[in-house]
């Protein structure tokens, strides 16, 4: 199957278990596909530079990657020095191959439409790429739940699809954030995406409001 049936499947999945039988397919070809030079999913890359660039010691950043898939974030943080990477995912495929690239220090299941099973406060930040996108995760409970388990002052960094930012909820429920004053948004920018296919995606870093 092709990637650009795979990705039509993907973003026209209509609930949890229909995504995780696509990806449970894509798993074992997902990184040679979209890394080729037709497809040049971008994103993965450009997220673990803002992480990077956002921590004052990378090397001892604790990370969580959510909607991790095949280890792609993970993969471009460890190069970069980054030694405390968990990541979550609902394919136990894509986890398969996350793990092997050695970059994670635990890897684990989830489904994050729902309630993640960390602890409040743990990450120092948190990145999710290729998450938010049509037919996959929507903002609520997602975005509050990533923010949850990051650290005071910790940093939460997302891509959106474009086209979903504001018909999906994504813009509003930011804004919804930002008022509860809950976060403070660092910056929110339109990045290629896979840039192979033209896609844009909304690059949002949010900040945890350190309240007492």
């Amino acid at each position: 199957m092709s990637t650009q049936i795979y990705l039509a499947q993907a973003r026209a999945s209509l609930n949890s278990q229909d995504c995780m039988a696509l990806y449970d397919k894509w798993a074992a070809t997902y990184n040679d596909e979209v890394g080729d030079e037709a497809q040049n999913y971008v994103a993965p890359v450009l997220v673990a530079q803002v992480a990077l660039r956002s921590s004052n010691n990378p090397a001892r950043s604790v990370i969580l990657d959510a909607g991790c898939g095949t280890g792609l974030v993970g993969q471009a943080l460890a190069m970069s020095g980054v030694k405390a990477i968990d990541g979550l995912d609902l394919s136990n495929p894509m986890l398969a191959v996350a793990r092997k690239t050695g970059a994670y220090r635990h890897l684990a299941q989830a489904d994050l439409t729902r309630r993640i099973e960390k602890a409040d406060d743990t990450y120092d930040i948190v990145t999710c790429v290729g998450t938010f996108t049509a037919g996959h995760v929507g903002p609520d409970p997602a975005l509050r739940e990533l923010v949850r388990v990051t650290k005071r002052n910790g940093i939460v960094i997302a891509t959106i699809l474009k086209e979903i930012w504001v018909s999906g909820g994504f813009k509003s429920e930011v804004e919804k954030l930002k008022a509860e004053n809950v976060v403070t948004v660092v910056s929110n920018e339109l990045i290629d995406y896979v840039k192979g296919h033209g896609d844009k995606a909304v690059l949002v870093v949010l900040e945890k409001v350190n309240r007492t």
